[in-house]
């Protein structure tokens, strides 16, 4: 839908994707805070919660979509694009470090005492684990509040930040005349771009590398503290992938630069897979954990960068076999946004059903065996068979180097064309005057 309207939007003083920017923002930190504040109301919470969640998901959703298509919109160059790309993942990478960090250190502060299996015996409902948690230390649970607050209004001041610093100092080009001022309608461009068979394959491959990746981020910190026993060490585990990753993406940006984005994908994306079985497959230990997710953080790094690396491609090779039909970078950007959101849900899902079947215990202080075994699955064996499917697809991508560079040169021929041609209407139309 974002895609649709923003394809819809007239040129304004701003440029046609930054007031997307500019006017989600305060909504989305708004409704951002408002995820982590504890209503006064003894029912109803759920909805409260499921409101603001989702309207929170759809503002970062009119930022993302135009933030990210906004590569296309400031070179036409692709070694610009590709450098571009690189400072934008190297910082939103950085980003999530600094937001774990602040989360972390900030909420991890506070003590919050688990619960041990002959007490969770004994809690039959909600209401019963409210007096857990009263009983526990009324003070904690009060200071716990505090923390998420705290924390979500100084990730919501840096988001503040870094909105006024994109919209002041990034300036949108406008289309050049290369493409149509009335580019065909959104549904047609949409049939035209979800035939493009080198997106489809993109974008499939993109999606299960991302769940892989997705599901490792989102379950490790419960496999360090339960199944590996490191509950005081989660945080810095966490913290070594994500510097990892913000560390390394240079290095695949020259990797790519140097032996192409398809070897570079295989290679960055795979490497992953020997620690990812080391991990399980040893005893718990300390050191081997944080080895693996430093190398994980450079698996990350390459599965963060690559694929938004490789859709301009896609969406040049699109220009050149369609010449007539412009203005569907919103359509490119914001299904890939979409995908990016669909594995994050499936991640969710898939890991919240199979703990629950597996008899996970919330804040318990130990899980039973098979909580453990799931868990396993999760971080090792079902991220490891995605990362070999999406890569499978990956090899059916038609785009590498020497067709990249094909691309490249009829695009320049075909602006150089209608450049030339702009130039002798307007002598034609001097001389008439």
């Amino acid at each position: 839908m974002v895609g649709f309207f923003i394809s819809k939007t007239s040129w304004t003083r701003f440029g046609r994707l930054m007031p997307w920017i500019i006017f989600s923002t305060p909504f989305a930190v708004i409704s951002y805070f408002l995820i982590w504040f504890v209503p006064d109301v003894s029912s109803g919470r759920m909805m409260w919660y499921l409101l603001f969640y989702c309207m929170f998901q759809t503002l970062v959703t009119c930022f993302h979509v135009p933030y990210s298509a906004l590569t296309m919109f400031i070179s036409r160059e692709q070694s610009e694009r590709d450098s571009a790309t690189a400072y934008r993942m190297t910082v939103e990478v950085l980003g999530t470090v600094l937001g774990t960090a602040i989360q972390g250190q900030i909420v991890g502060k506070v003590d919050t005492p688990c619960i041990h299996s002959e007490e969770k015996a004994g809690i039959n409902s909600s209401v019963a684990m409210e007096e857990v948690n009263m009983t526990h230390n009324t003070g904690s649970l009060t200071d716990t509040k505090n923390a998420y607050m705290i924390a979500a209004g100084v990730i919501g001041g840096i988001y503040v930040l870094c909105a006024v610093i994109l919209s002041l100092g990034v300036r949108e080009q406008r289309a050049s005349k290369l493409e149509s001022d009335e580019p065909v309608s959104f549904f047609q461009g949409l049939k035209l771009v979800m035939n493009h068979g080198a997106y489809i394959k993109l974008i499939t491959g993109f999606l299960f590398t991302s769940l892989a990746f997705m599901l490792l981020e989102g379950n490790f910190a419960l496999f360090c503290t339960y199944t590996l026993g490191f509950r005081n060490d989660f945080q810095n585990i966490l913290l070594a992938i994500m510097l990892s990753a913000t560390l390394t993406i240079p290095l695949w940006q020259w990797f790519l630069t140097r032996f192409g984005k398809k070897t570079a994908v295989y290679v960055g994306i795979s490497s992953a897979i020997p620690f990812l079985i080391l991990v399980v497959v040893i005893e718990s230990n300390l050191v081997v954990t944080y080895l693996a997710a430093i190398a994980a953080g450079i698996s990350v790094a390459a599965a963060f960068l690559l694929p938004w690396s490789m859709l301009p491609d896609v969406i040049d090779d699109f220009s050149l076999q369609h010449p007539d039909s412009r203005g569907h970078e919103a359509i490119f950007f914001s299904f890939y946004v979409f995908f990016t959101k669909f594995a994050s849900g499936v991640s969710l899902g898939v890991s919240t059903l199979s703990l629950d079947f597996a008899g996970y215990q919330t804040r318990g202080c130990s899980q039973p065996e098979a909580v453990h075994t799931t868990l396993r699955v999760l971080v090792s064996a079902a991220p490891v068979a995605l990362i070999l499917l999406g890569l499978l697809l990956f090899k059916l991508y038609p785009i590498d180097e020497k067709k990249r560079r094909e691309n490249k040169k009829a695009l320049q021929e075909l602006r150089e064309e209608s450049n030339s041609s702009s130039e002798s209407d307007s002598t034609e139309l001097a001389n008439i005057v």
